[in-house]
C-alpha cells in the first residue's frame, strides 16, 4: 500500500506570529488519519494571511513534495485579510465548486453565519486542494462530508490511490 502525502497549510497571522497555539491542523491530522489506512506522510505548514505566502506553499507542497492532497484551514471568511480562496485559485488549473457548496451546506446545519465563509477546492497538477474553515469541530464535519469523493477525485487527476478506513467513514468510487 502506497505512502499517501497530505499537505496541511494553516494560514493564520496570529498562530504564525506565536499569540496562540495552532489547533487546527492537528485536528486535520486527527481527521485524516482516521480516514485513510494507507501510511501517510504530513507536510505542515503554518504561515501568515498572505495572498502570496499562501500561493508559494500551495504551489511548493504541490509541484515540490508531491502532495496527493493538500488542505488548507483559514483565512475562508469575509475579512480583508481572508484570502486563502484566492491564493487557492490563482494556483489552480480547475476549481471544483461543488466542495464548498456542500461544506456550506453542512455547517448550515449548526451555525448560520456558514454562508459567510468561503472554502473553495481545486486541482493542481496531481494535487487536489481543499480549504477548510478553522475551528476544529467545523474541520470534522466539513471532512465527513466531502471525504467520500476525495479519493475518487484524486484517482482521476493522477494521485496515489487511497484506500478509506470503512470503520470511520465509506469513500465512493463508481463501479467500473
Amino acid at each position: 500500500m502506497e505512502s499517501i502525502k497530505v499537505g496541511i497549510v494553516v494560514s493564520s497571522d496570529r498562530a504564525s506570529s506565536g499569540v496562540y497555539e495552532d489547533v487546527s491542523g492537528g485536528a486535520i491530522k486527527e481527521v485524516l488519519s482516521e480516514y485513510i489506512i494507507n501510511p501517510l506522510v504530513f507536510e505542515y505548514r503554518l504561515i501568515a494571511d498572505e495572498q502570496d505566502l499562501i500561493q508559494e506553499t500551495l504551489i511548493e507542497l504541490s509541484d515540490v513534495c508531491g502532495c496527493d492532497l493538500i488542505v488548507t484551514t483559514g483565512g475562508t471568511g469575509p475579512a480583508p485579510r481572508d484570502v486563502t480562496p484566492e491564493a487557492t485559485k490563482a494556483v489552480c488549473s480547475k476549481m471544483l465548486p461543488g466542495f464548498g457548496e456542500l461544506m456550506r451546506a453542512t455547517s448550515l446545519k449548526y451555525v448560520p453565519t456558514a454562508i459567510l465563509s468561503r472554502q473553495s477546492a481545486g486541482i493542481r497538477g496531481s494535487s487536489l486542494i481543499v480549504n477548510l474553515p478553522g475551528k476544529p469541530k467545523s474541520i470534522r464535519e466539513c471532512l465527513e462530508a466531502v471525504f467520500p469523493a476525495i479519493p475518487y477525485c484524486i484517482d482521476l487527476i493522477g494521485g496515489r490511490y487511497i484506500e478509506g478506513n470503512t470503520e470511520h467513514i465509506q469513500v465512493f468510487r463508481p463501479k467500473r
